[in-house]
């Protein structure tokens, strides 16, 4: 029992690291608002990526070691929770991180590989549409987007949501154990709710219909107050 706290803490700890707040600092920039974001423009398209690769790490690495030490199952998935949390709601960062998709999806491909493959095709999909779009744009000269990163769409944090919405569908499809089915309820559960809460302050402040205010953060993952039209 206590390997099995041990393990889920220090997932949540090791998902809590700010790296992405340090990678900043390396590079002696601020970050406000959509981290990733800030890294892409302010540190460099390397740092960029660097920082993305590190919320990877901190979704597989749990989720592997729990699986190589012989932890059982339900534990692994709860450890991997755990650690998105982390990267969601930081100890370190005042429990107010990043909305925690590359996290999660890396996570679930750890956790199980065939249905979070499968799961990852809207996510494809949307990178083609958000690239084809974008490719479109730079063909035309009418703006000056980036390509790869950057700037925000919408097709991407739609297709994320499409992900993780059907994953709990596919794991059962898959003959994946309830203990993992419900763990992908509970990720989706997560993951929307963070979509909701993050900055929501903000949005209540701009006096817009609350319904529309949520469903555009549900759907798009954006503050109605940033919103890009």
């Amino acid at each position: 029992m206590w390997a099995d706290i041990v393990l889920v803490l220090g997932s949540y700890i090791f998902g809590s690291i700010p790296h992405l707040p340090l990678l900043a600092r390396l590079r002696r920039v601020e970050l406000d608002g959509d981290f990733h974001e800030n890294l892409w423009y302010r540190a460099g398209r390397v740092i960029g990526v660097i920082g993305v690769l590190g919320e990877f790490v901190k979704g597989v690495l749990p989720v592997l070691v729990g699986k190589v030490l012989g932890f059982d199952l339900s534990v692994v998935a709860i450890a991997g929770l755990a650690a998105v949390c982390g990267q969601m709601w930081p100890v370190f960062l005042r429990f107010d991180g990043e909305k925690g998709n590359s996290i999660a999806l890396a996570m679930v491909i750890a956790l199980i590989p065939i249905p979070g493959l499968v799961v990852v095709i809207p996510v494809v999909i949307a990178l083609l549409v958000r690239t084809a779009s974008r490719l479109i744009t730079k063909s035309g000269k009418s703006g000056d987007k980036s390509i790869v990163g950057g700037p925000y769409s919408r097709s991407l944090p739609l297709g994320i949501f499409i992900c993780f919405l059907i994953l709990p569908f596919v794991s059962w499809y898959f003959g994946e154990p309830v203990e993992i089915i419900w763990c992908c309820s509970a990720l989706f559960i997560l993951i929307m709710t963070r979509r909701l809460t993050a900055g929501l302050s903000d949005d209540l402040k701009v006096g817009q219909d609350i319904g529309s205010i949520l469903l555009r953060r549900l759907l798009y993952d954006r503050a109605t107050a940033r919103w890009r039209q």
